[in-house]
């Protein structure tokens, strides 16, 4: 007796269509969509959901300037130090990025300067980012 699920045109409609909702919602974090994006967590989606690379609405949001999404998310939960599958954490992009005011909700929320390869710390330094480098210490 086979005791795996079969895929049926129902079951891969529904697969098809929560890729499609968590594409939707790692869109919103790129585009700074705080609205359409915590209305989802509010409701239950996860915080911590990765795309294809390992980033998390958190790191998109980071990456993309958003400090006041990046607050929202800390503060739901989101994890700060989650690195992506190169190694790199939400600070570090800040850091590279130049982003002062992403940096500074990062920190805020507890984000490790230390943590990744290479760290924020290291990265801030490479990339001459004098203001960051003053942040982390």
């Amino acid at each position: 007796m086979n005791d795996e699920p079969q895929n049926t045109p129902e079951t891969e409609a529904e697969d098809a269509a929560l890729i499609e909702l968590a594409n939707s919602l790692l869109d919103a974090a790129r585009q700074g969509d705080a609205a359409t994006l915590l209305a989802y967590l509010d409701q239950g989606a996860p915080v911590n959901l990765l795309d294809s690379a390992g980033n998390s609405p958190l790191m998109l949001a980071a990456y993309h300037g958003h400090a006041a999404l990046v607050t929202e998310l800390a503060a739901r939960g989101a994890d700060v130090d989650l690195l992506n599958d190169r190694g790199q954490s939400p600070l570090a992009g800040a850091a590279f990025k130049g982003d002062v005011e992403v940096a500074k909700a990062l920190l805020a929320a507890g984000a490790d300067p230390e943590l990744g390869t290479p760290s924020a710390r290291e990265t801030a330094a490479y990339f001459q980012r004098a203001e960051i480098t003053a942040l982390l210490g």
